[in-house]
């Protein structure tokens, strides 16, 4: 690996500045940023070559999976390695759906990151051992199998979850309560659930509401 130009973005400063101190021990890496906000490494991108980005999930402006996928839609060939401390099965997947070359635990050795960031930017998907671990176990429910939702049912959904009435989701969407009730059958048919019960345990299992 050589001159390899790697961006942090992770909330936390003390992680930012131990993964700083890590990796620039490491010959041919160039740590060339680093930032707490989603927004701030999109401008970045715009204008200066970034070959890496190691990105948290959990940021205070954003969602990391869905600003997974705004980068690789910025910049294509920017290689993403999630790094969390998120380890359900459903996000790992939808993280690499979304774009990511890889998904490591916070936990992860040294030597894991290392291996995987040789490995993503030699175009391979790579994981930690735990992740590894965790993906390999069998589910009922799988990425490939996310129903694919409008903006507007995603919104009713999470109402749904939270145990809304259709009155009240109308109320608060300002929608007609026929509208809210065409939209909930749509998600029902969409999950195969037989109500609401059944429909907010799928939502559950799959992690859907990050």
């Amino acid at each position: 690996m050589t001159d390899i130009n790697i961006v942090i973005l992770d909330d936390h400063p003390i992680v930012v500045a131990g993964l700083k101190q890590l990796l620039m021990n490491e010959k041919g890496l160039n740590i060339v940023g680093s930032f707490h906000k989603g927004s701030e490494i999109l401008s970045f991108i715009k204008e200066n070559p970034v070959d890496l980005i190691l990105l948290d999930i959990t940021l205070p402006d954003s969602n990391g999976i869905e600003l997974c996928r705004e980068i690789k839609k910025e910049r294509p060939g920017i290689v993403i390695l999630m790094l969390s401390n998120r380890s359900e099965r459903s996000i790992i997947m939808q993280s690499i759906q979304y774009g990511a070359s890889g998904y490591l635990l916070k936990n992860a050795s040294t030597e894991e990151l290392l291996y995987a960031i040789k490995e993503s930017l030699a175009g391979n998907i790579t994981f930690c051992n735990e992740v590894k671990a965790i993906i390999s176990k069998p589910v009922t429910y799988d990425f490939n199998e996310f129903p694919k939702l409008t903006k507007r049912e995603k919104e009713i959904l999470k109402m749904i979850t939270e145990g809304k009435t259709s009155l009240m989701i109308a109320d608060e969407l300002s929608l007609s309560v026929l509208t809210v009730d065409t939209h909930r059958k749509n998600i029902m048919n969409k999950f195969k659930a037989k109500n609401v019960a059944e429909l907010t345990k799928i939502v559950v299992q799959m992690d859907l509401l990050l």
